[in-house]
């Protein structure tokens, strides 16, 4: 993780730092710099790896009201998960997501984020990033709810 920071601080990210070996950054910058900062790190990733690896960014304040606006508030939060997504999809790629393509899972877009309750775990739902990728045009990361919950919690901490 301390390459990814490096890329982070090259991009003009400052108080850059890591939460788990999975990707997640926590990084201050302007607000209207944060994009850049993303897209910059992006091209640092393929320079270095020779793949594409999206950079989706949400503020602190952007994690609370994902955390504020949860529709399954009385689910298991162990079967939460968020899929942040690069641009919020318009609403004709929205219907083409279908509601039974992995029963039991169940499925919500709300803005750029899609809330997914997935009570056989995320390794077995068909509610998958390439799945939502494809159907809706753009680029999605998904993290568990803890995850979501830690990350909002380090940001406003910061």
């Amino acid at each position: 993780m301390a390459a990814l920071v490096r890329l982070f601080e090259a991009a003009g990210g400052t108080d850059v730092r890591t939460y788990i070996q999975s990707g997640n950054v926590l990084f201050t910058s302007p607000p209207d710099r944060a994009v850049a900062v993303a897209e910059a790190v992006e091209r640092g990733l393929e320079a270095d790896l020779g793949v594409p690896s999206p950079v989706i960014v949400r503020s602190a304040r952007a994690l609370r009201r994902v955390i504020d606006a949860c529709p399954f508030g009385d689910a298991e939060p162990t079967h939460l998960h968020v899929m942040f997504l690069r641009d919020a999809p318009t609403k004709q790629a929205i219907a083409a997501l279908d509601p039974d393509r992995s029963p039991p899972d169940e499925f919500i877009v709300r803005g750029s984020e899609i809330y997914l309750r997935l009570p056989k775990g995320a390794a077995r739902s068909k509610l998958t990033n390439s799945y939502v990728d494809r159907t809706l045009g753009t680029v999605s990361t998904a993290r568990n709810w803890r995850t979501v919950r830690t990350l909002a919690e380090m940001a406003e901490g910061a």
